[in-house]
């Protein structure tokens, strides 16, 4: 997947994506809905997001971050407020007719005929949109759903379900594919085959928009990410990058007296707790530091590891901050 620039949290040397480089992108992209009970309600608020070719990007925020809302602007469903939006370079919404053949997207639960079986309901879908009837199968062995085809679709879990409205996106080929919170009141099982389906999509080629507040579901599965909170960037890049630049480093210590250590290493300035019989340290330079504090003292390590952040604790450190909320 082509990197892209860190254009996450603003510096004297952010520059803003330019829209034409991306599969997806916005530029200062704002929403504002005008209610006679709340008054005005900002649900995106400046957003600059950009999703490169090819992979998996997760757009992740809480619920009511403004993702759902950015998506509908995208696809034509609500207007902006303010702001430039495009897809394959075309601009939003009047490029819209020239590019949505080339876009798949499940936002709302479709409306399927509850007494067809799936294949039939894909059958119909195929036969409107112009399709050959053997891109059913296709359709229906990728996303694991043949042995299954012919049973009627109310029948079908929440799961199946799902996976038939993903089928039903696939239908014609497309090179976009932006799926809305795809794990929603799945069981573990669910959740798991649609994140080894959405994996096994980014693989093949398709760029995958996947817009979650699962945190879990993002790290395994995507290449990039993008984090929202009350409408507004957070930060964005790939999650290698997202997880290892953002999180303070941490030490997992192992040691004989705890008690001991642990005053020797708040006397010297870092900051311990304790989890499961060890130590948790933070604020050292060098790992090396905290072992040579320690001899010093006659106290010798059994076990020094760095604790790997992941996903959900960047997550919180970047969306706790006074300045954003949670």
């Amino acid at each position: 997947m082509t990197e892209h620039p860190t254009y996450g949290q603003r510096s004297s040397t952010y520059v803003r994506p330019d829209v034409s480089d991306y599969v997806i992108a916005t530029r200062r992209l704002r929403k504002v809905y005008r209610t006679r009970r709340l008054g005005t309600i900002v649900a995106v608020e400046d957003l600059d997001l950009a999703v490169p070719a090819g992979g998996v990007h997760g757009f992740l925020g809480p619920n009511g971050s403004g993702k759902t809302t950015t998506i509908r602007m995208l696809l034509g469903l609500a207007a902006a407020t303010r702001g430039e939006m495009t897809l394959f370079g075309e601009p939003v919404p009047s490029g819209l007719p020239r590019v949505m053949s080339r876009v798949g997207a499940v936002v709302e639960q479709p409306k399927f005929l509850p007494g067809f079986t799936g294949r039939t309901n894909l059958s119909l879908l195929a036969r409107v949109a112009g399709v050959p009837r053997q891109r059913v199968d296709e359709v229906l062995e990728r996303v694991d759903l043949r042995e299954r085809a012919d049973d009627r679709y109310k029948g079908y879990s929440l799961g199946m379900r799902q996976r038939l409205a993903i089928a039903a996106t696939l239908l014609k080929s497309p090179d976009l594919l932006i799926l809305d919170e795809p794990s929603n009141g799945l069981d573990p099982q669910g959740i798991r085959d649609i994140r080894d389906m959405i994996g096994a999509l980014g693989s093949s080629g398709v760029t995958v928009l996947l817009s979650s507040h699962i945190l879990a579901e993002v790290e395994q599965v995507c290449d990039s990410v993008t984090i929202v909170q009350r409408g507004r960037l957070v930060t964005s890049g790939r999650v290698a990058n997202v997880v290892g630049g953002q999180a303070a480093t941490v030490l997992r210590v192992g040691v004989g007296d705890l008690d001991a250590a642990q005053r020797v290493l708040v006397g010297n300035g870092l900051e311990v707790s304790r989890v499961n019989g060890q130590l948790m340290v933070e604020g050292a330079n060098d790992p090396a530091d905290v072992t040579r504090l320690l001899a010093a003292h006659d106290l010798f390590v059994t076990e020094l590891t760095p604790v790997r952040p992941d996903l959900e604790s960047v997550f919180l450190s970047l969306t706790s901050d006074s300045g954003i909320g949670a």
